[in-house]
C-alpha cells in the first residue's frame, strides 16, 4: 500500500456506512485525517458506528444533519448508493467541497495497476472471468468492487505484482478525480439507473468517466458493436481496442466460429461452456483485457472450456428429467431478460416478475418466439401476463412466489425444456435481494429431486 499525506490532518465526512463506508473510514483514519462518519441508522445497534466511534471517530447516526457542514469540512466520500439529490451531497458540491466514493481512495493507495470493468449488463459475469484467467496464467490478480470485497480494503494488500481486477458502477464513477484504469473495459449502454442520472446522457456521461484520465499508454476495451459507447470513445485519449460479436476488428472478434484477438486464433467457440450470444461479448471482452497483459491462449482456453456462469447471472442449476434449470436473478431489467431467452434454442419455460418501476414490457415481444409458458409473480404479473398474451403464449400461470412458480414450472415442462428464472424486474417488492430471490429458486429446484 502506498503511504499518502494527502488526508493527514484533513476533515474528511465519510457519509452512509455499510461495507465500503465503513472501510473507507478506517482507511482515512489510517492515514491520519480527521474523520467525521454520518449514518442515518441510529447509533443504538449500528456496530459499525459504535466500532468507528471506539476508535475516536466523530460519529453522527439517526439522520443528515446539514448543520455538519457548519464545519470545515474539506471532501465528502458518499456510500455510492446515495444519489446527488440527497440534501447533504447537494450542499457539499454548492460549497466546492469534492464529493468522492471509495474507489478514488482505492486508486490512490493501490501498488498494482487496475483493470476496470463497467456496462449495464455483463459487469459481474466479465470481472470474474477476467479474474479466472489471469489467475490460471499465474498474473495474480486481485478482484475487488461491486464483486467481493469493496476496493479500499483489497488496495490496501495489493503489491506491484498484482492486477486489480474491479467491477465498477456508474454510482462510482461518479465520484473519481485522479483514478486511471490502465485498462479500463466498457460492455454497453442502455437505459438503466435513470432514477439516479435523470437521462441516458448522464448515465452514459457516468460510464464515459472510467477513461477520463486514460493516456495513450492507456487501453479502453469497447464494445464496436454498441453505437452509443463508440460515440463516447471519441473524446477518449486511450488506446481504443474494440470487441465485436459482428465484424472483425483490431482488437477481440468472432472469425471462422472461433475466438481471434489481433489476427491470432484464440480458440474454437464450440469448446465454451458458457451459453449465450450476450456472453460470447463478454468473453470477448475479457480475452481483449487478458491478452493486452500478456496472458497465454492456454490460460483463456483452461477457463473458458470449464466455466459455467457467475451465480444469478444465468446460472447451471441443474438437470431433472432432462429438463434444464437456470437462474438468471440478476436479470433486474428488460435488456436482461432477452438475451437470456436469447441464450437458447431449446422451448423456454420463463419464470418473470417483481417490483413495478412504471414500465411496460412490450420490448419483450420480439424476444418471446421460443417461449412456450410463463409463469409470473410480484408486482408486475398482470402487465407480464398482458405481453405474454400478446405474444401467443398458450399457457400463462400466475403464482405466489419464486418459490411456488418453480414445480408449477416442472409440472409444465416436457423432456428438452429450458427452466429459467429472468424476472426482468428487481427483487424488492418480494425480496431483499436479488441474490436472496435467486437463492430460493435454486433451493426450490433441488427440493424437486
Amino acid at each position: 500500500m502506498k503511504h499518502i499525506d494527502l488526508y493527514k490532518e484533513k476533515n474528511v465526512l465519510v457519509l452512509g456506512l455499510a461495507k465500503s463506508g465503513t472501510a473507507t473510514a478506517n482507511l482515512l483514519h489510517t492515514l491520519g485525517a480527521n474523520v467525521i462518519v454520518n449514518d442515518r441508522t441510529p447509533i443504538e445497534g449500528n456496530e459499525q458506528a459504535m466500532a468507528l466511534q471506539a476508535k475516536g471517530m466523530e460519529v453522527i447516526c439517526g439522520g443528515h444533519p446539514l448543520s455538519i457542514f457548519d464545519q470545515e469540512i474539506d471532501m465528502v466520500f458518499k456510500n455510492p448508493g446515495i444519489p446527488y439529490t440527497n440534501p447533504m451531497v447537494e450542499l457539499a458540491i454548492q460549497k466546492g467541497i469534492p464529493v468522492l466514493t471509495e474507489v478514488e481512495l482505492a486508486y490512490q493507495i493501490s501498488e498494482a495497476d487496475f483493470i476496470g470493468i463497467t456496462g449495464s449488463n455483463g459487469k459481474t459475469t466479465t470481472t470474474t472471468l477476467i479474474d479466472e484467467i489471469l489467475e490460471a496464467g499465474g498474473k495474480s490478480p486481485l478482484i475487488a468492487g461491486n464483486i467481493g470485497q469493496v476496493s479500499v480494503e483489497v488496495a490496501q494488500k495489493a503489491t506491484s505484482s498484482n492486477i486489480m481486477v474491479t467491477e465498477l458502477s456508474s454510482f462510482q464513477l461518479m465520484g473519481i478525480e485522479s483514478f486511471r484504469p490502465k485498462i479500463s473495459v466498457l460492455l454497453n449502454i442502455f437505459e438503466a439507473h435513470l432514477d439516479y442520472h435523470g437521462t441516458l446522457a448522464g448515465y452514459a456521461k457516468a460510464k464515459a468517466a472510467i477513461m477520463k484520465n486514460q493516456t495513450n499508454e492507456d487501453f479502453a476495451v469497447v464494445n464496436a458493436d454498441d453505437a452509443v459507447i463508440m460515440d463516447m470513445v471519441q473524446l477518449s485519449s486511450a488506446t481504443i481496442i474494440p470487441f465485436s460479436v459482428t465484424k472483425k476488428v483490431d482488437g477481440a472478434y468472432l472469425q471462422d466460429d472461433a475466438i481471434y484477438f489481433k489476427e491470432e486464433k484464440v480458440m474454437e467457440v464450440k469448446d465454451i461452456v458458457l451459453p449465450g450470444k450476450h456472453n460470447l461479448e463478454n468473453i470477448l471482452a475479457a480475452v481483449a483485457a487478458v491478452k493486452l497483459v500478456g496472458t497465454t491462449n492456454e490460460a483463456i482456453h483452461q477457463v473458458l472450456t470449464s466455466f459455467t456462469g457467475v451465480k444469478h447471472r444465468l446460472q447451471y442449476v441443474d438437470t431433472i428429467e432432462n429438463r434444464r434449470f437456470y437462474n438468471d436473478s440478476k436479470a433486474t431489467n428488460i435488456l436482461a431478460t432477452q438475451k437470456a431467452i436469447s441464450a437458447f434454442e431449446e422451448k423456454v419455460i420463463l419464470l418473470a416478475g417483481g417490483l413495478d418501476r412504471g414500465n411496460e414490457f412490450d420490448d419483450l415481444l420480439p424476444y418471446l418466439n421460443n417461449v412456450k409458458a410463463l409463469i409470473t409473480f410480484g408486482e408486475t404479473a398482470e402487465k407480464l401476463m398482458k405481453t405474454a398474451k400478446e405474444a401467443g403464449i398458450k399457457e400463462i400461470k400466475r403464482v405466489d412466489n419464486v418459490e411456488k412458480a418453480v414445480p408449477v414450472a416442472y409440472e409444465m415442462s416436457h423432456v428438452g425444456d429450458i427452466i429459467l428464472l429472468s424476472p426482468a424486474c428487481a427483487s424488492w417488492d418480494q425480496y431483499k435481494t436479488f441474490e436472496q430471490r435467486g437463492d430460493i429458486f435454486i433451493e426450490a429446484v433441488h427440493k424437486l429431486k
